[in-house]
C-alpha cells in the first residue's frame, strides 16, 4: 500500500508527505515517476504559488497528461490541496486566465479588492490564516470532524464550482462564500491546508488514508 504524493516543482510536498506519516503506517512517497504513481494506491496533489506557474510546471514535468489519465480512470481516491483544488476546475482568473484541468465545472474567482468584516474592518488579500469551513454534505472525509470545525488558508483566489453536486464545503470571508472543499466521484480537493490545519487537517487526512470510494 502506498501513497504518492504527486511531484511537479509546486507545493509542500514533504509537509504533506510527513503528515501523511503522522497518521498512517502506509509508505508515503513524494514521486513524478509514473511507474510509482501508477502502483500507488491512494494519490496526492498539492500546490502552492500562482496557477499559471502550478500548470506550467505540470506540462513542463510531463506529468500533466498522468494526472489526466488517472483523473479520467477515476479509479483511485486522490486529494487535492490548495492550488491541487483549484486545478481541477476549467480555468482561473489568475494571470489573465488560465485554463485547468477541467475534471470538475466550474471556476476560480479572485477576492474582490475592497472587503470588509461585518464590524466594518477592511479584509486583507490573501486570505491567510484561520476560517470556519462549513460542511454543505455528508462526506466520508468530514468523519469526526464537525461542522464549523477552523482550518488553515492561504489564498488569494477560490473556487466557485457550478455543479452544487461537488460541493462539499465552503468559507465565509467578508461577503464571499468560498467553495473550500469539492469532490466527485474518488477525488476530493480543498483549498485548506490539512497539513497545517491541526488536529481537524490530520482527522481529514486519516480519512482520506481509510476511505473507500
Amino acid at each position: 500500500m502506498t501513497i504518492a504524493v504527486i511531484d511537479y516543482g509546486m507545493g509542500n510536498l514533504h509537509s504533506v508527505a510527513k503528515a501523511l506519516e503522522h497518521v498512517t503506517h502506509e509508505n508515503v512517497v513524494v514521486t513524478r515517476d509514473p511507474r510509482r504513481i501508477h502502483g500507488a494506491t491512494r494519490l496526492v496533489l498539492p500546490g502552492q504559488g500562482a496557477i499559471r506557474d502550478c500548470m506550467g510546471e505540470l506540462e513542463r514535468s510531463e506529468v500533466k497528461g498522468l494526472v489526466l489519465e488517472l483523473l479520467s480512470k477515476a479509479e483511485k481516491p486522490l486529494l487535492g490541496i490548495c492550488v491541487g483544488q483549484q486545478m481541477l476546475l476549467d480555468d482561473s482568473e489568475e494571470n489573465g486566465g488560465v485554463a485547468c484541468l477541467g475534471f470538475m465545472p466550474g471556476r476560480v474567482r479572485r477576492f474582490p479588492v475592497d472587503m470588509h468584516d461585518a464590524h466594518g474592518n477592511r479584509l486583507k488579500v490573501p486570505h491567510m490564516g484561520w476560517n470556519q469551513v462549513g460542511q454543505h454534505q455528508p462526506h466520508a472525509l468530514w468523519e469526526g470532524i464537525d461542522d464549523g470545525e477552523r482550518f488553515y488558508f492561504v489564498h488569494s483566489y477560490y473556487v466557485d464550482v457550478s455543479d452544487d453536486a461537488t460541493l462539499f464545503g465552503t468559507t465565509d470571508y467578508g461577503t464571499t462564500q468560498a467553495h473550500v472543499a469539492i469532490g466527485r466521484g474518488p477525488v476530493f480537493a480543498t483549498q485548506f491546508h490539512p497539513e497545517k490545519s491541526s488536529a481537524a487537517g490530520l482527522r481529514l487526512l486519516e480519512n482520506f488514508v481509510n476511505w473507500t470510494p
